[in-house]
C-alpha cells in the first residue's frame, strides 16, 4: 500500500507540474513564436484551458507541494534495502522515479519561468 501512495504521489506531481506548463508557458510559447491564433483555436476546442489558467497560483502552490513531498518520499525511501530476490525490478522503479520527479521540476520550473519572470521583465524594460 506504501508503494502505491509513493509512486501516485510522484505520477500528481508529474500531472500538476504539466497542468502549470500547460496553462501558462504554452500560450506564451504561442505568443512568442506568432502563432497566438492557434492558440486561441486550441482554447476553443478545450475551454478547461481557462479554467487552470484562472487558478494558476492555486496550481503552482499545489504542484509545488507535492513536488517537494514526492522528494521527501524518495528521499526517505533510498534510505530502504530492495529485496535481492527484486533487486533489478526495484532499483530500476527507483531510477525511473527520479527520472519522473527531475522531469517534473523541470516542467515546474520552465512554467515558473513564463508565468511568473518574464512577465515581469519584459514590462520593466
Amino acid at each position: 500500500m506504501k508503494k502505491i501512495f509513493k509512486n501516485l504521489g510522484i505520477f500528481l506531481s508529474l500531472f500538476t507540474s504539466s497542468a502549470t506548463l500547460i496553462c501558462c508557458a504554452l500560450p506564451a510559447l504561442f505568443v512568442l513564436f506568432g502563432t497566438g491564433a492557434s492558440f486561441a483555436v486550441i482554447v476553443s476546442h478545450f475551454p478547461q484551458l481557462i479554467w487552470i489558467s484562472k487558478h494558476k497560483t492555486v496550481l503552482f502552490f499545489m504542484a509545488g507541494i507535492l513536488l517537494a513531498a514526492s522528494k521527501a518520499v524518495q528521499t526517505k525511501n533510498q534510505k530502504n534495502v530492495c529485496d535481492i530476490k527484486k533487486k533489478d525490478i526495484c532499483e530500476s522503479t527507483r531510477q525511473w522515479s527520479h527520472i519522473t520527479w527531475r522531469i517534473s521540476a523541470l516542467i515546474y520550473i520552465i512554467a515558473i519561468c513564463f508565468t511568473y519572470i518574464l512577465p515581469f521583465l519584459s514590462i520593466t524594460n
